[in-house]
């Protein structure tokens, strides 16, 4: 595959800064493509981010790393955020849309790992086995079976039906779990699962009750003292999907009350950016909690699997143009051009008569059209063109200077 250009600059190399330890396949993927890449092990505030963005083509990122419409203000040269991870809620997608700068995701590379760390928490919390090998790490002897139980026939409650909520479903039944879930979104249940009419009827039966919602501001302080209080006495309550959705200081509370047998917490409103720095959090010293430093998706498996995914969608939205599966921009599959072929991939305002300027800019310049390609989504519209013929340099300028413009894309 040819070294995506970019912006029309045949021969650039293009840059790729690569963030917060990401998964080496995602740099070997990027310089086969032709990019120079820089990594770093950590998150970076955002004035680091955009002094370490100048003259950057692609950043790559996972969760900490904070992509603000200022820092995009301030990266002219940004053409393609890489989220190394499901979650998107880290990066302001409506400004990099109207900035030009499209974002990938990886929606399902790592939904097995966190759906067996889901399973591990239910089994270890059901079991009490954390409290169980403190003990015996203190050199307390206490065989006992007083509140340990098995999760078959126990009710599993799921709230949020997507990837990682089906595919628990599914190995929950496996083990013998009766499985109800609650969805804001029409879903189809998957084997014996029993769609609930409100959170409150799913809370009053589940014996478990694990949280995989996404990352929308609507969902900010979706459970709290009175949604534990809705839930059964002695029941286990898991969170493995975004900090800012419960509120740990009642989940506190109703542990040590004993109305929450158990919990579980990969993720926190406030976490730290750097493996080492200090961790604070009220659930801290619990008895049966498990906490873990969000590592639901963090096996080698998933990880080289999102390196490989999303690392790939840069590369072919540079190289192609194609932003099948981009989380912000209209949708269209694309192969790499013939040799001799101009793609120019215009975002633009989603306004009536864009087609018809592109084509009359195309043919002032005596350019006949190969093959177009329309998408658009809400206000905004992306066309390509494929041009064969000598590409004049006025139709770039005339292009990405009309008013509905939002980014002239080309691959040469």
């Amino acid at each position: 595959m040819r070294p995506p250009t970019g912006t029309g600059h045949h021969g650039d190399v293009p840059k790729a800064l690569l963030l917060e330890n990401l998964h080496p396949d995602a740099r070997t993927l990027l310089e086969g493509a032709g990019f120079e890449v820089q990594t770093r092990t950590g998150a970076l505030d955002e004035a680091e981010l955009i002094e370490a963005l100048d003259g950057v083509t692609m950043l790559g990122i996972r969760s900490k790393t904070q992509v603000t419409e200022h820092v995009l203000k301030h990266a002219p040269d940004l053409l393609v955020v890489g989220a190394y991870s499901i979650g998107t809620n880290q990066i302001d997608l409506s400004a990099a849309a109207h900035r030009g700068v499209a974002v990938f995701n990886a929606p399902f590379s790592n939904t097995r790992s966190v759906v067996e760390i889901a399973l591990a928490d239910i089994i270890a919390l059901t079991r009490r086995l954390t409290v169980l090998d403190k003990k015996m790490h203190a050199g307390i002897w206490d065989k006992t079976a007083a509140g340990a139980h098995e999760v078959r026939g126990r009710t599993l409650g799921i709230v949020g039906y997507g990837n990682i909520g089906t595919q628990l479903s599914v190995l929950a039944e496996n083990l013998g779990m009766s499985v109800v879930f609650y969805d804001i979104a029409e879903k189809l249940s998957l084997g014996n699962a029993r769609k609930m009419a409100s959170l409150d009827e799913l809370l009053a039966v589940s014996d478990i009750v694990s949280l995989h919602v996404d990352g929308r501001a609507g969902n900010a302080g979706l459970f709290g003292a009175a949604q534990l209080a809705a839930m059964k006495p002695g029941a286990i309550f898991l969170n493995l999907s975004r900090g800012f959705i419960v509120d740990y200081a009642a989940l506190r509370a109703a542990v040590e009350s004993g109305h929450v047998a158990g919990a579980a917490a990969d993720v926190f409103p406030v976490e730290p950016k750097r493996a080492g720095d200090p961790f604070e959090s009220e659930l801290r010293g619990l008895e049966n909690v498990i906490l873990s430093p969000h590592t639901g998706g963090s096996t080698e498996e998933a990880q080289q699997a999102i390196g490989q995914f999303v690392s790939a969608k840069a590369r072919d939205y540079l190289g192609s143009g194609s932003t099948t599966l981009s989380v912000n921009l209209p949708n269209i599959a694309l192969e790499t051009p013939d040799d001799g072929v101009h793609r120019l991939a215009y975002l633009h305002q989603n306004v009536p008569g864009v087609l018809a300027n592109v084509n009359q800019t195309l043919a002032a310049f005596g350019l006949n059209v190969e093959t177009q390609m329309l998408a658009t989504h809400g206000d905004l519209g992306y066309v390509v063109t494929d041009v064969r013929a000598p590409l004049h340099p006025g139709v770039v300028d005339d292009l990405g200077g009309r008013p509905e413009s939002i980014r002239l894309h080309v691959v040469s």
